[in-house]
């Protein structure tokens, strides 16, 4: 989900016969299972596929709130407004703990931000469609949430210490976000009949957009097999998307709801389910910002970035000028 289209700076997995004697070392303790910490020597293509990543997800957590935040006001009861306000202010949490990782990797967070509003770093593409009822908040926190958990399981187990440490907190919210959003959905499939379609048009609009944040197809994938091999990435993106429609299917026919695909068959064989790809040309559209939502979504943040401005200029002031103090006094 958070490493959609990053290219790697390493090509083709490197022979122990090619690595300098610093890269066999570094490698040897990849394999081992140790931690790398941000003092610690690293290529500088593994510290690069790092940033790219780390960025990507610090973004997709920070783009991630606007889809949600228009639907706090309108939110049905006081306490959906106050679930939903809570789970928007994870997100800042989580952006801000995946800003201070990539921190330690030598690039400042005005760098992400110029990246991000640049086009230069992407975001994950799930946050380019637009949320047009109340059920699309349930539909959010089941599927979206619910696949980002899918990815982020993983990386707590992956090579960089700092990341890997953030995605312990990150997880266990997300897990709550994902509980809730199902929980609105069942409120909701249980409900009356509108209350049900509604539900069901937000399961058909949201299910591929959700299948295809894992990225593209592996046959199609940027991502190199240096990331794996660096522990960087811990799955395949197909892996991942297979993982999460075996897991959703029960949850879908639990709550009474179809999912928007002829073709999802049970095979005994595989003991998964077939199920048909998304529109690979839509995603890749996305992604190159012709989604719905792509202009508006920058266009958001652009502005919470110059309006927040003579924040980040106090600060600074406030610093230099607590600094001078401290030095006049010595």
């Amino acid at each position: 989900m958070y490493a959609q289209m990053v290219k790697s700076t390493g090509q083709a997995v490197r022979t122990r016969d090619d690595m300098t004697v610093e890269e066999r070392a570094f490698q040897d303790r990849i394999d081992r299972g140790e931690k790398i910490e941000p003092k610690d020597w690293m290529p500088e293509g593994y510290r690069k596929n790092l940033i790219r990543q780390i960025g990507q997800h610090a973004h997709s957590e920070i783009v991630g709130q606007l889809p949600e935040g228009n639907w706090i006001t309108r939110a049905p009861t006081l306490e959906r407004k106050a679930n939903l306000l809570a789970k928007v202010q994870d997100e800042a949490g989580h952006g801000l703990y995946l800003y201070c990782a990539a921190e330690t990797l030598g690039v400042s967070r005005d760098e992400l931000f110029d990246m991000l509003h640049t086009g230069k770093m992407k975001y994950s593409s799930i946050f380019n469609y637009p949320t047009l009822t109340w059920a699309d908040m349930g539909a959010v926190g089941w599927l979206v949430d619910g696949a980002a958990i899918m990815n982020q399981v993983p990386l707590q187990r992956t090579s960089y210490g700092p990341y890997a440490r953030a995605m312990v907190r990150i997880c266990k919210e997300e897990s709550f976000h994902q509980r809730q959003g199902f929980q609105v959905m069942l409120t909701m499939a249980r409900g009356t009949k509108d209350q049900k379609r509604m539900a069901q048009d937000a399961l058909n609009r949201f299910w591929y957009p959700a299948l295809m944040m894992f990225g593209p197809s592996d046959k199609e994938s940027v991502h190199s097999a240096q990331s794996m091999a660096w522990k960087i990435k811990m799955n395949t993106n197909d892996e991942l998307r297979q993982k999460f429609v075996d897991e959703t299917v029960p949850q879908a026919e639990f709550l009474g709801l179809s999912v928007p695909d002829e073709k999802l068959t049970w095979n005994e064989e595989t003991e998964h389910y077939d199920y048909s790809e998304p529109d690979w040309s839509e995603f890749f559209d996305v992604i190159s910002g012709n989604g719905p939502c792509n202009a508006e979504r920058l266009k958001t943040r652009k502005k919470a970035w110059d309006d927040g401005a003579w924040v980040r200029e106090a600060m600074l002031a406030h610093a230099r000028k607590s600094r001078a103090r401290r030095e006049a006094a010595e």
